[in-house]
């Protein structure tokens, strides 16, 4: 059973319920002309998409999500007067790219380890690939390159918003406390779905959406990098919890405009197939939160 009618009722609801805050804050700079040019390649994008006009129709996940980023960017800088793409660039390699280059790039790689993971546990496939080799590089890395951007947007916009502006670290302090135990709970993760038999391993796969987010957080706080364990430090909860919600609301976009286009991933693993919103199995996103830390993790590692 498919909820598709839930999931569209939920994906407005959020959408609303940011556009609506949105509006009733105070601004410190004009919503730049780049937020509506991502709007109108959204709603055009959207036209053509049913009307399976090619080949916006194939490559229509990284063209929404690009528009998406766009459109959340704008939102930011409105209520920020400064953002991940309007603000000064902030060199982050050697070679001085941006901050959001710099993100969008290694947004690629540290999302092949999911999909590295993916090849032994098949939790998940792509249906309606185009033929030529090229033309799914192309459509992969683009559509991959925009994820981590897209989660650090919302999850920026959400804190912009003012969003769990006030919320302590309360009840989250025993990961700080047994920071050792963690790393190697993290470990363990990631390494007993590559150590079980095959058949076994595809039901393993949310200790994936927790194992490198245990494994990093320490590591990057021992090193000195961002990371939500300073945070708890500090006793600030804010970004952990816009975080959390930042991954739902993503999960919920990733999956609504995923239904809909013609090259998407369907889930095939072997539980909760009964119940669905979209292609996604209601229990699965409850992934999307740790997923949102996970990200997090991983690029605050590879700084």
């Amino acid at each position: 059973m498919s909820l598709v009618t839930v999931g569209v009722a939920a994906t407005a609801a959020a959408a609303t319920l940011l556009v609506l805050d949105w509006f009733a804050r105070p601004r410190r700079a004009a919503y730049p002309l780049y937020g509506y040019a991502g709007l109108a390649v959204l709603l055009v994008a959207e036209l053509l998409l049913f009307r399976r006009v090619e080949p916006v129709a194939t490559y229509f996940t990284p063209i929404a999500w690009t528009a998406y980023i766009l459109i959340a960017d704008a939102a930011v800088f409105s209520l920020r007067g400064e953002s991940r793409l309007r603000s000064a660039p902030r060199p982050s390699t050697s070679l001085g790219a941006s901050e959001f280059a710099w993100t969008a790039f290694w947004s690629v790689p540290l999302w092949l380890l999911f999909e590295a993971y993916n090849w032994r546990l098949k939790n998940w496939e792509y249906v309606g690939m185009p033929e030529a080799l090229w033309e799914q590089a192309l459509g992969s890395i683009w559509a991959f390159a925009t994820i981590i951007p897209a989660l650090l947007e919302t999850s920026d916009l959400l804190a912009a918003l003012g969003w769990w502006e006030k919320t302590t670290a309360r009840g989250w302090g025993v990961f700080l406390r047994h920071r050792r135990a963690l790393g190697v709970t993290g470990a363990m993760f990631l390494l007993l779905p590559l150590a079980v038999p095959v058949r076994w391993a595809a039901y393993l796969f949310a200790l994936v959406w927790l194992g490198f987010a245990f494994l990093l957080e320490p590591v990057n706080h021992a090193r000195g990098h961002d990371s939500l364990l300073g945070d708890l430090e500090r006793n600030r909860g804010q970004r952990l919890y816009c975080l959390f919600a930042a991954g739902l609301v993503c999960g919920l976009l990733w999956e609504f405009w995923n239904y809909w286009a013609a090259a998407r991933w369907v889930y095939v693993f072997p539980m909760f197939q009964q119940v669905k919103v979209f292609e996604m199995p209601l229990a699965g996103y409850l992934g999307f939160p740790a997923f949102a830390v996970e990200c997090f993790a991983l690029l605050n590692f590879v700084r």
